[in-house]
């Protein structure tokens, strides 16, 4: 949802967007409000949960993202998809049919409704006929007949919320620090406290990974995590082989359990990893075997050539954009036949995003690389600790 609203400031900035995220009072509230808005944006669950809300509404045009999320005509996303009045209809997919042609049916009944007969007779319909009625109504793009146009590497930010559980820790642990540095900086001065500073920092980007990287008994999802897991069975369905990177191995131990627990297959990297391991590993990956490679940063950011992926994923921002792009250069690099997708996951509204706008607009400010101990800030300005903290 975020990167959509990016985009529109991206390409519409004149256009007035929102995210209908919040508890169902707070998006009752935006929703109240919403003749002033150009463009709503929500998701399909919560569009389920609002329908009552958004049947009372007419809209201009309905763009249903990722269409296939109504391919079962008969789900509850699909039947509130088909409660929202609008005059045009778009749906986008990747993946219009999956597994049946039913699943375009379905997607067809919602975008241009009684165009198709009614399933049963549709069923009973030959392919050639079927394609000749969507062609008119379907642009299609295949990879072959834009392949000139694309770079050989797309780099894209993903954005995701905290959880409830998440942000009430994060806003704790945000307030304490805030008031941890402003009384250090005041007293001790910029030099003497900065590694200290570092060091809540530190903990508020694990708050925003999964708070269990430094909270024992933390039971609660991480926004992020849903998030990552959601866009690697996406990709490992769609033949697409990933790297992901953290600067955290107890992150990476995490992403573990869970990829375990989907009964994905993966290659391991860290520091503790020996060298001759390291290069079996990297070759039997570029020889297919499993299509996901986890990685520390530190460990696997150079001197592997891992071009059997095509996408990378940097799970936690690094101070350093030079150490991520060293990263993504796994993938990147002379050798690789693939497009390179690289996406950084970001958790909004947090320091990370702060961080990511500091590494933006300072590229060649932020060169510092963390293990450097008391080096660790040379470069960050008093001015950039109080605007990332907000102090």
């Amino acid at each position: 949802m975020y990167n959509w609203k990016n985009e529109f400031h991206k390409f519409a900035p004149s256009l007035k967007v929102a995210v209908m995220v919040g508890s169902p009072q707070e998006r009752a509230g935006m929703m109240r409000e919403g003749a002033s808005l150009d463009v709503w944006i929500t998701s399909y669950p919560t569009l389920r949960q609002d329908i009552e809300q958004y049947a009372l509404q007419e809209f201009r045009t309905l763009i249903l993202d990722e269409a296939q999320m109504i391919k079962n005509y008969a789900t509850k996303a699909a039947k509130a998809v088909r409660e929202v009045r609008s005059g045009t209809r778009f749906a986008l997919s990747g993946t219009p049919i999956e597994n049946s042609i039913d699943e375009l049916w379905s997607i067809f009944q919602t975008i241009m409704p009684d165009f198709f007969p009614n399933q049963k007779a549709f069923r009973q319909l030959s392919p050639e006929k079927v394609a000749r009625m969507v062609s008119p109504f379907i642009l299609r793009r295949v990879k072959k007949d834009v392949l000139k146009e694309l770079p050989d590497k797309i780099e894209s930010v993903n954005y995701s919320e905290l959880t409830k559980q998440q942000k009430e820790l994060y806003l704790a642990y945000l307030g304490r620090i805030q008031a941890e540095a402003k009384e250090s900086l005041e007293g001790e001065g910029f030099q003497k406290s900065r590694i200290k500073i570092l060091a809540g920092l530190t903990r508020l980007r694990q708050l925003c990974c999964h708070p269990s990287l430094f909270l024992e008994n933390y039971q609660g999802e991480s926004g992020k995590l849903q998030q990552l897991m959601e866009i690697v069975c996406n990709a490992v369905e769609n033949g697409r082989r990933l790297l992901i990177f953290s600067q955290f191995t107890s992150m990476l131990s995490i992403i573990s359990d869970h990829l375990n627990k989907e009964e994905l297959n993966f290659f391991y990297l860290d520091g503790r990893t020996a060298s001759k391991e390291r290069v079996r590993m990297v070759e039997r990956f570029n020889q297919g075997e499993a299509d996901i490679f986890l990685i520390s940063l530190k460990a696997g950011n150079t001197g592997l050539n891992l071009t059997g992926a095509d996408t990378v994923i940097l799970y936690d921002l690094w101070w350093n954009p030079a150490v991520e792009e060293q990263a993504a250069g796994r993938a990147h690099r002379m050798g690789q036949k693939n497009v390179v997708q690289v996406i950084r996951l970001i958790t909004q509204g947090t320091i990370e995003e702060k961080i990511y706008e500091l590494q933006q607009s300072k590229r060649e400010l932020i060169e510092t690389v963390i293990e450097h101990g008391d080096q660790a800030l040379a470069k960050i300005t008093e001015k950039d600790i109080r605007e990332i903290l907000n102090i």
